[in-house]
């Protein structure tokens, strides 16, 4: 993975590219507003990117197999992120559904909203955050299936170009038995309130 605390720019570099980008705008960075600016915004940024230095099936190896035999859906609803479009830079604000359909383990819930921040904490595009952490949980956990659909806002589309402000993309990744059986993906969406219509 790569770690932004151990590339080749240091923070004294990022802070001086933050303080072009500020003279580039029309300001001052010297101005007593914004002297902070830049040292503030790089320690942003290592919190914004954080999954950089993560490695999110990592959060999946701790497993449990005494679950009395259960073998039906794991659905956790409405996981909140933040992540950061990849063409502008600018928030990516959503909800992430994730199911799984166990084979045998279990991993504890939290885990799966860890996942879910390992990879939102990186420059994206919605399409591939949705597969990442699908085939993440199917790779690791080697489930029946595995479902996963984001609901989230591009600042990129609501404050700049279109300005189209409460627009919302859905996006979905079904796989294993959540592909191949519509029962169990019909299950899914009626979990997370999605009815497919």
């Amino acid at each position: 993975m790569n770690d932004p605390s151990r590339n080749d720019v240091s923070p004294e570099q990022a802070e001086e590219a933050v303080r072009t980008l500020l003279r580039w705008a029309g300001e001052d960075p010297a101005r007593e507003g914004l002297i902070d600016t830049p040292r503030r915004v790089v320690k942003a940024y290592r919190d914004w990117f954080s999954g950089y230095g993560e490695d999110p099936a990592e959060y999946l190896r701790r497993t449990f197999e005494e679950v009395d035999g259960y073998d039906e859906l794991v659905v956790l609803r409405g996981i909140e992120f933040e992540s950061h479009c990849e063409h502008h830079m600018a928030p990516i604000i959503g909800r992430a559904h994730v199911g799984y359909l166990p084979d045998r383990k279990v991993v504890g819930i939290s885990k799966l909203a860890r996942v879910v921040d390992g990879f939102a904490r990186r420059f994206q595009v919605q399409e591939k955050l949705t597969a990442q952490i699908a085939n993440c949980i199917a790779e690791t956990l080697q489930p029946r299936g595995v479902g996963v659909v984001i609901d989230a806002q591009h600042e990129c589309m609501t404050t700049r170009g279109v300005h189209k402000r409460g627009v919302s993309m859905v996006t979905s990744q079904m796989l294993g038995s959540f592909r191949e059986d519509a029962r169990t993906r019909a299950e899914f969406l009626r979990f997370i309130d999605i009815d497919g219509h």
